[in-house]
């Protein structure tokens, strides 16, 4: 059982981050505010359940997950008010990034109820120090949309960003998402991080096609994935006059649909293939005019 050392102050909020495979990877400061709190909201009191048991801490808890999100924070805002210390934890890493906790978290601050942060680990963050990617500046995206047509409409937006992007994914969805970056952003350099600080903890380095090869090799996916997915490098940028002059060249030859030449112009710059085909589509239609 951790030390007795007291919890900050009653009436506050605690956003208190755990381990994102490993057990022992939480903080004894986190160890220390999840056994001294009045109640633990939890995404899943089950999975908490057996992180609690490991460390020895008796607490009570309530459910505390997307689907009742809504409905549970008037009820911790006025357990809140009234003096209760509460600790919100979600099944894996820091609460509110890419899981249940920003509505809380919000109204605790517009309720001026003091949120106080209990730092630790970052499935992003985790997958960063160790990918061998620019950590200087990065976008995080997290989950990307579920709905196929806003999921491409963020991959188009993200085409030209020049940062590592990381997002998060689910095994099943993992591999379709994958061909949908290469059709889009290009076949660019990434790093997909699965099921990191437990047993099977992998990393697959190298370009997204042989990523997406590596997965479609196995008969199963499994784990939470992390995908680090590299910029659009400056020194990798064309002109549009060079873009313009390879897919008339190509044009003239013949020899591919319209579709086949703006993605082989789109791979070999790392360009969106939608604004290729878009330019391929505009140079087409002048040339027959002409």
């Amino acid at each position: 059982m951790p030390s007795n050392s007291h919890i900050d102050e009653t009436g506050a909020l605690y956003v208190v981050a755990t381990p994102i495979g490993n057990r022992d990877d939480i903080t004894i400061r986190a160890l220390n505010i999840l056994g001294q709190v009045d109640l633990v909201a939890a995404e899943d009191t089950r999975h908490t359940g057996r992180l609690l048991a490991h460390h020895n801490i008796k607490c009570r808890m309530i459910s505390f997950h997307e689907h009742n999100e809504r409905e549970r924070t008037p009820d911790l805002i006025n357990r809140l008010k009234a003096g209760s210390s509460v600790a919100l934890v979600s099944n894996a890493g820091t609460p509110s990034v890419s899981d249940p906790g920003y509505r809380l978290v919000k109204e605790a601050i517009d309720s001026d109820i003091r949120v106080i942060p209990i730092p630790g680990v970052s499935a992003a963050i985790t997958a960063l120090c160790v990918a061998g990617m620019p950590t200087d500046s990065f976008v995080f995206v997290g989950f990307p949309a579920k709905k196929k047509a806003r999921r491409l409409n963020q991959l188009n937006d993200l085409a030209g960003e020049h940062r590592t992007i990381v997002f998060y994914e689910s095994p099943r969805r993992i591999s379709t998402f994958l061909e949908e970056i290469i059709d889009i952003m290009g076949d660019r350099y990434g790093v997909l991080a699965r099921e990191m600080t437990k047993l099977h903890e992998e990393f697959i380095r190298g370009l997204l096609s042989e990523i997406l090869s590596s997965l479609n090799a196995r008969p199963a996916i499994k784990g939470e994935c992390t995908l680090l997915v590299s910029g659009c490098e400056e020194n990798k940028e064309v002109s549009l006059k060079t873009v313009r002059t390879e897919i008339i060249k190509a044009l003239e030859k013949k020899e591919n649909r319209l579709s086949e030449i703006a993605k082989a112009v789109a791979e070999k710059h790392g360009l969106s293939k939608n604004k290729v085909y878009e330019e391929a589509l505009k140079l087409k239609h002048k040339m027959q005019s002409a």
